[in-house]
Order: C-alpha cells, then sequence, then structure tokens
C-alpha cells in the first residue's frame, strides 16, 4: 500500500475571482491577486494586482501593487508600481503611484501624485 500526501496549491497560484452580480459590502483584504466584476463598497488592500473588469465598480479606497482598470472607482487609489487606467475605465478620486498609463477614452477626475 502507498502512502500518499496530498499537496494543497500554493496561496500564490491561486486566482481570487468576485463575479458580476456579486455585491460584497465591507473592506476586502488580500495577498493574493484579484479580479473584481461585481461591486464593492467598500475598501480593498490587495499586495498583489487588482483587475476592475468592464461590470466592475468600487465604492473606496483602493491600495495595491498594480491596478489595471476597465470599470469604475471611486475612491483614492495607493499603488505601488503601475495603474493602467483602460479606454472603458471611470476614476473618481486621487492617484498615488510611480507609472500611470491612461488610454485614450478613459475618464479621471481627481489629482495624480507620482512617487519616486
Amino acid at each position: 500500500m502507498l502512502n500518499r500526501k496530498e499537496v494543497a496549491p500554493a496561496p500564490s497560484g491561486m486566482h481570487n475571482v468576485l463575479s458580476t452580480g456579486t455585491v460584497l459590502t465591507g473592506n476586502l483584504v488580500t495577498q493574493d491577486d484579484i479580479r473584481i466584476d461585481g461591486v464593492i463598497e467598500g475598501n480593498i488592500i490587495s499586495q498583489g494586482k487588482i483587475i476592475i473588469g468592464n461590470n466592475g465598480h468600487v465604492s473606496g479606497d483602493v491600495e495595491c501593487q498594480n491596478l489595471d482598470l476597465l470599470g469604475k472607482v471611486s475612491g483614492n487609489v495607493l499603488c505601488e508600481d503601475t495603474i493602467i487606467l483602460r479606454v472603458t475605465a471611470n476614476l473618481i478620486g486621487d492617484i498615488t503611484t510611480q507609472i500611470i498609463e491612461i488610454e485614450p477614452g478613459a475618464r479621471f477626475t481627481g489629482s495624480c501624485k507620482m512617487k519616486s
């Protein structure tokens, strides 16, 4: 008889998803990457990358390593590395980041402070 050990996948290999139609009221804290296609009414803190899809909407502050925004954020964003505002993005709030990319058509209302 063989003695087998089951190995759980490493947390860094997992992906978090908040799907369309889901509403989260409260703060979200994660160490991993996350994709948001639903609605979050609260703050997000992630040590990884956040992707907010076309249908995604966040009403609260966002703190992350990288942000790829296709949907809407109503709140301030603190990003350690890069923020990309895609053509469908709508951000209302202040940004602090090292690198920002804004595609033509993206909407941004607020101020931006570049970190060195």
